[in-house]
C-alpha cells in the first residue's frame, strides 16, 4: 500500500472515529458547521459563476437540514422539536430557492440562522458538560435534565 492510501486511510479511521466519540451536542455543531462551510464555497463560487460547485454545495448543505431533520425527536421534543422542524422546513425553502436563483444574498441569510443555531447549540453543550459533574439526584426525587435527543 502506498504513502499516499495510508495517509488517506488514517485520516478517514480518524474522522470516524472523531465523529463516534463525540456528544450529540457536538455533532449537531458539527453539522451545523458543514453546512455553514459549504454554503460559503457556494458564495465564493457564485461570483466567478461557476454553478456547479454552487449547486453541489447547496446541495450538501441541504443534505445536512435534512440530516438535522430526522435527527427531531418529535414524540418528546415538545415545542423545541416543533419550532427547529420549521425553521428546517424553512431553510430547505431558502436554499430551494437560492440554488435556483443562484442567489447569495439568501445564502447569507441562511448562514445567519445557521450560525445563531449554532451557538445555541454550543451553549446546550457547555452546559450538558458543566452539568455532567453534578452529583445524582437522590432516590426518589425527580430528575430535570436536557436531552439533546431533539
Amino acid at each position: 500500500m502506498s504513502l499516499a492510501r495510508k495517509s488517506t486511510a488514517s485520516v478517514e479511521q480518524y474522522k470516524s472515529n472523531e465523529i463516534s466519540t463525540v456528544s450529540q451536542g457536538r455533532l449537531i455543531v458539527m453539522l451545523y458547521e458543514g453546512a455553514i462551510r459549504f454554503l460559503n464555497v457556494a458564495i465564493e463560487n457564485n461570483t466567478p459563476r461557476k454553478y456547479d460547485v454552487v449547486n453541489n454545495n447547496i446541495l450538501k448543505a441541504q443534505e445536512i437540514v435534512t440530516e438535522l431533520m430526522l435527527a427531531l425527536n418529535m414524540e418528546n421534543g415538545g415545542e423545541v422539536a416543533n419550532n427547529l422542524l420549521g425553521i428546517y422546513v424553512y431553510i430547505k425553502k431558502r436554499l430551494l430557492e437560492a440554488n435556483m436563483k443562484k442567489d447569495s444574498e439568501i445564502l447569507s441569510e441562511i448562514i445567519k440562522y445557521l450560525e445563531d443555531l449554532k451557538l445555541a447549540w454550543e451553549e446546550i453543550e457547555k452546559k450538558e458538560k458543566t452539568s455532567s459533574v453534578v452529583p445524582m439526584p437522590a432516590a426518589g426525587s425527580r430528575g430535570t435534565g436536557l436531552s439533546l435527543q431533539g
